[in-house]
Parts: C-alpha cells; sequence; structure tokens
C-alpha cells in the first residue's frame, strides 16, 4: 500500500474515530443515545409507543391521585355529619323529658349550631371547588348556609311542629316529613341546579362525579348535597340522609316548653325526631363506607399505574438511554485511538521524498 493510499485511509478512520467521540461526549453528557427521535433508527417506533402508553399510565396515577384528594376531604364532611347525628340520636334527645322544661334550655341554640355547621359541611371545597355540588363545582349547593336555621324550611318546620297539640305526633312528623322533602323554590335550601336536577325522573338525573381508572372503566365518588349516591335510608326518612338531618335539627330547634303540655303525644314526638336522627346516622354510615370502597379500588388502579409505568420507564431506557460507565469507557478508549491516529497521520506527514525513496 503506498503512503499516499495509507494516509487516505488513516484520515477517512480517523474522521470516523472524531464522529464517534463526538457521539460519546455527548452521551456520556446528558445521558441519552441520541438529541432526536430519528436517531434511534429502527427502535424509534417502539420508543414512540412506550412513550405514549407511558404518557396514559401517569396521567392515570395524576388523575386518581386528585380524585382521592377530594374523596379525603369529603370523607372527613361525611364523618362529621355522622357525629352531628349521632350526637342528637344518643345524647340531646335523650336528655329532653317532657317532664322537665329545663332540658330544653340548651338543645335549640345546639340544633341552630348544628345545622348551620352541616350546611357548611356540605359546601366544603377543595382547590376552590364544591365537593358536594354534583358537576356544578363553582356555586354551593347551601346557597345561604348561615340562614339555613333560619330559612323557610325551617320556618315551615317548626310551625307544624307549634301544631303538636292540635294534630298529634303522627300528623307533625308526617307533614314535617313532606316540608324536608320539599323541591319548592324558596323552600328548599339547596341550589337551583341541585334542585332542578333532583325533580327529573331517576334515568335522566346528572351522574355522579367520576375518574377513569383504566381503559373504559370509571369509578363513580361523586355525592350530590340533597340526595344519596349509595346510600338507602330506611325507617324514619325522606330518602335523603341530608333531609333528614335537616328535618331533625330544624324540628329540635323548634321545640318549646308549651308543646310539654300533652307529655305522650311530646314524648311520641321526641322518639319520632330521634328515629330520623337514626336513619341519617346509618345512610351517612353506609355513604361513607361506598365511598371507602371506592377510594380503596382507586389506591390499587394507582398503584397498579405506577408499577407499569416503572417497567414502561425501564423499557424505555434501555432504547434511548445509555449505560453511563460503559459509555465513559469506550469514550476514553475512543479517545486513545483518535491519538494514536492523530500520531499515525503526523508521522506519514513528515515523509519526505528522499526519504520516501531510500
Amino acid at each position: 500500500m503506498s503512503s499516499i493510499d495509507m494516509f487516505s485511509r488513516l484520515t477517512s478512520e480517523t474522521a470516523i474515530l472524531r464522529t464517534r467521540l463526538e457521539t460519546l461526549t455527548r452521551q456520556a453528557s446528558t445521558g441519552r443515545r441520541a438529541d432526536v427521535m430519528g436517531d434511534l433508527g429502527a427502535e424509534a417506533p417502539r420508543s414512540v409507543s412506550l412513550r405514549g402508553e407511558l404518557g396514559r399510565r401517569e396521567l392515570y396515577g395524576r388523575t386518581l391521585a386528585q380524585a382521592q384528594g377530594r374523596t379525603g376531604i369529603m370523607q372527613e364532611a361525611l364523618g362529621r355529619m355522622t357525629e352531628i347525628a349521632r350526637e342528637f340520636r344518643t345524647t340531646i334527645t335523650q336528655r329532653i323529658n317532657p317532664n322537665d322544661q329545663r332540658s330544653l334550655l340548651t338543645v335549640q341554640q345546639q340544633a341552630r349550631s348544628a345545622l348551620t355547621e352541616m350546611a357548611h359541611l356540605l359546601n366544603t371545597r377543595h382547590t376552590g371547588e364544591y365537593l358536594f355540588a354534583g358537576s356544578d363545582l363553582d356555586n354551593a349547593p347551601i346557597a345561604d348556609p348561615d340562614g339555613l336555621a333560619t330559612g323557610q324550611m325551617a320556618q315551615d318546620v317548626a310551625a307544624e311542629i307549634g301544631t303538636l297539640a292540635v294534630n298529634g305526633a303522627a300528623t307533625v312528623l308526617a307533614n314535617t316529613r313532606t316540608i324536608a322533602q320539599s323541591t319548592a323554590s324558596g323552600v328548599t335550601p339547596f341550589s337551583a341546579r341541585l334542585t332542578a336536577d333532583e325533580v327529573l325522573a331517576p334515568a335522566s338525573r346528572e351522574a355522579r362525579q367520576s375518574v377513569p381508572s383504566s381503559e373504559g372503566e370509571l369509578l363513580g365518588f361523586g355525592i350530590h348535597a340533597n340526595r344519596n349516591a349509595e346510600a338507602v335510608s330506611t325507617g324514619e326518612t325522606t330518602g335523603s340522609w341530608a333531609r333528614d338531618l335537616m328535618r331533625g335539627l330544624m324540628s329540635v330547634a323548634a321545640l318549646t316548653p308549651d308543646q310539654m303540655a300533652d307529655p305522650a303525644q311530646f314524648q311520641s314526638l321526641v322518639e319520632g325526631i330521634r328515629a330520623g336522627f337514626t336513619s341519617a346516622e346509618y345512610a351517612l354510615g353506609e355513604e361513607a363506607g361506598a365511598l371507602g370502597h371506592v377510594e380503596a379500588r382507586m389506591g390499587s388502579a394507582e398503584v397498579r399505574h405506577e408499577r407499569l409505568s416503572i417497567v414502561l420507564r425501564g423499557q424505555l431506557a434501555d432504547i434511548e438511554e445509555v449505560d453511563l460507565a460503559e459509555a465513559i469507557t469506550r469514550l476514553q478508549a475512543t479517545r486513545t485511538t483518535l491519538e494514536a491516529s492523530y500520531r499515525a497521520i503526523g508521522s506519514l506527514s513528515e515523509l519526505t521524498l528522499s526519504k520516501f525513496l531510500r
């Protein structure tokens, strides 16, 4: 081989080594095989597919985590309303004695305070959105929470409680149940949007808010303030744990010593009110339990997506990333080879015609 051919070959190989060195230097610096997808060659389509699948899994995980943040706060609200129903069932109404007018001294105020607290619990918000308002996330389900204890429904219940001596406990309880079930504007304390949805046939009502847990699978977790989601209210009930609790608290707030004139009827009324608290408490517990089951499914789905995401990241890394230790070793070896190539080219360039002819 002539010196010219050798020089040409060394120059070509050096150019290849220089390109390889630049690639290895970039890989060692960034940890990635290529800067653009097209440089991955035959692996590019698989990389695109893996990235798409990873993006879907990560989106599912984020959405499920956000939904669990909402359900956690909803559980706190449901738990506190359950405590209110239990407290009035087991303690406050038990203290009311038809033969002791003093037993009503603090009961009315406790009931009014509980009504206000309940209204604010139903108006609970998370990241600026109302949790018990259905899809109407920007408007409170209870338009006037501080006025619930003195609103039209409370006034109508109080007026009916005042007829105890004339109508008797059974009629009063039936009439207060009807009042609490009212969807009439100006009577119901619930928002216009919730009320309009409630009067529709069950099949036409707005679906519960839900979160996708996988392709084609939705987990419903939303609860409308004015109607049960999963719970079935039984016993002395309006059919809604929220209305049962409101009705009971409004009834307790309306009790007066004058109604104790007929101890038997008064006791029957109080027993009926207590039964309403029982229905509210049990239905609230059932609602919280059903929501807890959904939360468990959300958690399982989130873990599943995270595990799959880890696998997908590993597969994607095998395509797009380099082993840094290996890349650095190859970089050093290539640099050494390139330096040797430069020395060889330098030696050839020093050849003179006289040296070549010897």
